[in-house]
């Protein structure tokens, strides 16, 4: 997914999301920090959301199913690898993709799944934090066998 998919289909549902948390056009307009009249072009598919408000839409409605159904229970994750073509630093704690996401690979420290929805890798370790996070497979997998080749630490892998 890229910057340009994402503000298509959150542009798309805007009024969706918009209805789904009970705000009129004025209240979310307000809280988006654009006037009511861009929301409503954005509403009516005359335009779509600036990435800013994407981001926006995002990060201020998490919960929100509709943005869930799109991209999945890591809504500000996808932004974030989005926002920064991939993530590569110890990030964030996660509740370990119970419902989400696929395990694709395992060693004894890491585990790398793939969402069900967004289709982005991530790379936890055993307590849940995210390591890595792309939409590339290949660098994903080459991130992973890193992370798993560090000292002490022996590489099994489990279904693909």
């Amino acid at each position: 997914m890229n910057p340009e998919q994402l503000i298509e289909q959150i542009s798309q549902r805007t009024i969706l999301i918009r209805t789904e948390a009970g705000y009129s056009q004025e209240t979310m307009a307000s809280i988006l920090g654009i006037s009511k009249k861009t929301l409503v072009q954005i509403e009516k598919n005359r335009t779509t959301a600036s990435w800013t408000v994407v981001v926006a839409i995002v990060s201020l409605f998490p919960d929100s199913e509709i943005i869930q159904s799109l991209i999945g229970d890591a809504p500000l994750e996808v932004i974030r690898t989005i926002a920064h073509n991939g993530l590569d630093r110890p990030k964030g704690k996660t509740l370990g993709g119970k419902v989400w996401w696929r395990e694709v690979d395992k060693e004894k420290e890491f585990r790398m799944q793939q969402n069900l929805i967004s289709q982005h890798f991530r790379i936890l370790d055993r307590e849940d934090y995210v390591w890595f996070s792309s939409f590339d497979e290949l660098e994903a997998v080459e991130r992973f066998r890193e992370l798993s080749q560090k000292p002490d630490n022996s590489t099994k892998n489990c279904r693909k």
